[in-house]
Parts: structure tokens; C-alpha cells; sequence
């Protein structure tokens, strides 16, 4: 008995890293998403894995179950979110891929589009681009034929704008950020405006908290005014430079603690989207998320801890983690 837990402990820690990959980019929180595989994990204990024939098959299957219906739940509640919904930033410096085969579907920009599609259709398109899973595994996962997931999955696609298609890589990322941040502390909307498109957009998450806009902010003007806020913002943080989603991002300090997070999305033709996280909870997931991956580091493996959940105590945070 005890052989075959550690053998269940073996199999999970090796797959965990794709379980989350699948719920984060499905649900858009980390924290969903956390709860989403400890809930996969109690019920990989209490299974009878002698009947399994193929682990990956099973967990990854009961990830995505579980995460579409958390999305359903999720989509109601964002209902009386005040603003803009941004997805949760997740630290990637040392695992830039996020558990996926390929870092598809990781970007902040494109997991707000994909929260814009029924979670289907949404986990369709991540086991295809993200995790390079066959038509018809994902057609067994999702309950569907072929054919349909075919279908889904060239629906989804179709949702992505250019912008979407045509990002910059992740240097010339960098060095737009760059020259925004350094353009905004200095006030500098002249600078700030060559950066941007005529039709960027600034989205600020916030549920409501003070000095985060409530409505999109549209316009090169616009959004190069608001940006810098000269001389009431950027003299009152500093700036810590990180890793977010596979892509350059700033985390914003004020007296000494962190307050906000930001970073963009570009094409050649500029940036055209600056996207603003000042919601605690989401900027304490990040945190979070940068305590999970400097542990993968040091234990080799990127896995929370088990103790205390061997025997199913603990139980899932997620009350909508049923299916």
C-alpha cells in the first residue's frame, strides 16, 4: 500500500507541472488553477489505479473537466467584477513554458482573448496549440467527436486578431517596455505616443480599487496622458523589472511593498495594449507564483507540497470543483 502511494506521489509530482499549465491557461488564475490540481490530486489518491491504463490520460482529463467547470462558475462571478478583468500573472523566469510542451496560449494579451470563449471551446484550443495534445485525445477528453474538436479548435483561432498573430518576440518586447516605463517616469508623452498605436488600448484591473480607471482607456493621446501621470505616480514607486507569462513585465513598489504589476502587448507596428494589475489578490498570486518557482529550483521538480494532503485532509478550496 505504502509502495503504490509513493508510486501515485511519483507520477503526479512528474505530471504536475502540465496539470497546471492546462488550468491556468484555461481558468486565467493561478489560484484557480492551484486549487484545480490539488483537487486532481485527491482524486488520483482515492481512484483505483490499477484500472488506469494511462496516467497522463487520466489526470490530464480530470484537469480540464474540473477547469471547465470552474470557467463556468467563473463567468458568472467576473459578472460583478468593477472594470476591467485581467487574467493572474504567473512568474515563468525559470519555467518559461509554464508545464506546456511549447509556450502557446501563455501571454496575458491572449488569455483575455480566450476568457471571451465558452470554456470548451477555450480548453480545446489550449490542448491543441499549448499542449500539442491529438484530435482524438482531445475529443475523448472533452466528451466530443473529432470532427467537433476539429471545429472548435479552427473556431478559436479565428477569434485571435492579427495583434494576436503577429506579437513581437520576446527581445523586442522587452525593449518596448523599456522605452514605455522609462517614457512614462519622465513624463515624456511625446516618446510615449511614437511607442503606441493610433488604436492601443490601456486596461487597468482593479475590482474597484482606488487610482485604477474602471473603463478602457482608447487612443494614443489618451493612453500616453494617463501612462505617465506625471508627476503624481512614478516618483511614489519603484521599479522592480520581471518575468511574467513568457514575457517582459515590471512589478511597481510603494513604500516598500509591492503594488502593482504591468506590462504590454506589441506588434511591429507598436504597443498596443498596456495592461495594469493593481488587484492585491492577483499581485499576491504573482508573488506566490515566484515562491513556486524558485522551489522548483531547489527540489528539481515544480510540485507544492504534499504533506498533510497524503491522506486527503486539506480538502480543495474550490467548492466548484465538481465533474
Amino acid at each position: 500500500m505504502e509502495s503504490d502511494l509513493s508510486d501515485a506521489v511519483s507520477v503526479f509530482v512528474e505530471l504536475r507541472p502540465r496539470l497546471f499549465g492546462i488550468a491556468y491557461r484555461v481558468l486565467g488564475s493561478a489560484v484557480e488553477a492551484e486549487d484545480v490540481v490539488q483537487e486532481v490530486w485527491l482524486r488520483w489518491q482515492r481512484t483505483d489505479r490499477a484500472v488506469v491504463v494511462s496516467p497522463v490520460a487520466f489526470l490530464s482529463s480530470t484537469t480540464t473537466r474540473l477547469a471547465i467547470n470552474v470557467a463556468q462558475s467563473a463567468r458568472v462571478r467576473r459578472e460583478t467584477y468593477i472594470g476591467p478583468w485581467l487574467p493572474e500573472p504567473v512568474d515563468t523566469s525559470n519555467d518559461p513554458e509554464a508545464g506546456a510542451e511549447r509556450a502557446e496560449a501563455l501571454e496575458l494579451a491572449l488569455l483575455l482573448v480566450l476568457e471571451k470563449l465558452p470554456p470548451t471551446e477555450r480548453a480545446a484550443y489550449v490542448l491543441r496549440e499549448a499542449f500539442d495534445y491529438a484530435y482524438p485525445d482531445i475529443a475523448r477528453i472533452l466528451r466530443l467527436s473529432p470532427v467537433n474538436v476539429r471545429k472548435i479548435v479552427s473556431r478559436a483561432r479565428k477569434h485571435l486578431t492579427d495583434d494576436q498573430r503577429d506579437s513581437v518576440d520576446a527581445a523586442e518586447h522587452q525593449k518596448l517596455l523599456h522605452a514605455f516605463v522609462a517614457a512614462a517616469r519622465q513624463g515624456d508623452t511625446a516618446s510615449l505616443e511614437a511607442l503606441l498605436t493610433p488604436d492601443v488600448v490601456s486596461l487597468s484591473d482593479g475590482n474597484g480599487i482606488r487610482g485604477a480607471a474602471r473603463v478602457p482607456v482608447l487612443g494614443r493621446a489618451r493612453v500616453a496622458n494617463l501612462s505617465t501621470a506625471y508627476p503624481r505616480f512614478w516618483p511614489t514607486v519603484e521599479v522592480e523589472p520581471v518575468e511574467a507569462n513568457g514575457r517582459s513585465g515590471i512589478l511597481l513598489h510603494r513604500d516598500g511593498r509591492p503594488a502593482t504589476f504591468m506590462t504590454v502587448a506589441a506588434t511591429h507596428r507598436g504597443i498596443h495594449q498596456v495592461l495594469w494589475v493593481f488587484d492585491p489578490g492577483k499581485i499576491a498570486a504573482f508573488l506566490a507564483s515566484r515562491h513556486r518557482s524558485r522551489d522548483a529550483i531547489v527540489s528539481g521538480v515544480w510540485a507544492a507540497p504534499l504533506s498533510g494532503r497524503l491522506t486527503g485532509e486539506g480538502g480543495s478550496r474550490s467548492a466548484v470543483c465538481r465533474g
